[in-house]
């Protein structure tokens, strides 16, 4: 059911009103309850810093529409492995970014931009974690998402690690992906609705075969699926590739080609519709079958919930205070 209790606050918070850091922090992750709105202003290190962050995302999001489900994914990638503390930015053999699972990763570039600028604006003040929870923000809002307040005062990890990687397969139980999450510190609703991500985006179609060939080692495809969508996505991915062709991409939304925020995602889910065999299996779980009706009836609901949710998601394990450091360059520890 929607957490109805939380929402009073947190439309209070989007509408900029002001909330005291206590009740701001009422219903997000313990340890993000260091964060605070216009933490760079409040300390008068970077005044207009989500002014330039969203300038710069606007720049690219013109060109790019993938950008917003780049983000989205990229700030899931860093918070949902260790914590949100800009680890799946660092380079180098072993880190987050080099694991296989972590390719198709992308956002890297602008977060590097980004941060370039703010560095010629404010030197060493604001952190790599902060920027991409920033930016993730302005990347749904371009895209039709809501915008709402991100509290701030993240700061970066130290190392990143490759073994820390531990994302479920695409093709898990709705019950395991829930254990996923509240491992994490998440809970169902927040699952049900951050999956909603896959309103827009791709995937390879590596991910998927086992769904359109082999589903459980039947030899057939999955049974759950609609008729006209397996024939469509398996004109889209050959059952085997040669030494050398492509992994060919697919919309994980295919009735939303331009990637913009929208409920469809859950109407696909209802309709047996899903690519991904953890986003169908929502349609029959009974909790995860209610929300999906309700967030494919009322994209306001859905929009309300994603914002807190992706708030929840962006507190999870956070670095604060005189810990980790800001980094010069979100590529690599200050030596």
């Amino acid at each position: 059911m929607m957490r109805e209790q939380w929402f009073p606050l947190f439309a209070l918070a989007a509408l900029g009103m002001v909330v005291s850091g206590t009740q701001a922090a009422i219903g997000l992750p313990p340890e993000s309850a260091p964060l605070i709105r216009h933490f760079y202003k409040v300390h008068n290190t970077c005044a207009n810093v989500e002014p330039f962050i969203r300038h710069q995302v606007q720049q690219v999001y013109a060109n790019d529409k993938t950008v917003a489900p780049k983000l989205i994914k990229l700030l899931y990638a860093d918070c949902m492995v260790n914590g949100c503390d800009a680890s799946i930015l660092l380079d180098g053999p072993n880190t987050e970014k080099e694991s296989p699972k972590a390719r198709g990763l992308g956002g890297f570039v602008l977060i590097d931009k980004i941060k370039q600028v703010l560095e010629a604006r404010c030197p060493g003040a604001v952190s790599c974690a902060d920027i991409l929870n920033i930016a993730a923000r302005d990347a749904v809002y371009f895209s039709g998402g809501p915008s709402y307040p991100v509290f701030l005062g993240r700061r970066d990890g130290l190392s990143s690690n490759a073994a820390w990687i531990d994302f479920p397969s695409p093709s898990i139980s709705w019950e395991s992906s829930l254990a996923y999450f509240e491992s994490k510190g998440l809970d169902l609703q927040d699952m049900v609705t951050l999956l909603g991500a896959h309103m827009m985006g791709r995937v390879r179609c590596s991910n998927i075969l086992d769904r359109l060939y082999n589903f459980n080692n039947t030899g057939k495809p999955d049974p759950t699926m609609e008729e006209s969508t397996l024939s469509y996505l398996r004109n889209q991915c050959p059952p085997k590739t040669r030494l050398g062709q492509p992994n060919p991409l697919i919309n994980l939304n295919p009735s939303n080609p331009d990637h913009r925020f929208t409920n469809s995602y859950y109407s696909q889910v209802l309709a047996n519709k899903a690519v991904l065999g953890v986003d169908q299996q929502l349609r029959y779980g009974g909790d995860t079958y209610d929300l999906s009706d309700e967030y494919a009836s009322s994209i306001q609901d859905f929009k309300l919930q994603f914002a807190f949710s992706m708030a929840r998601m962006g507190g999870l394990k956070v670095i604060t205070g005189t810990a980790g450091q800001i980094r010069l360059n979100c590529r690599a520890v200050n030596k």
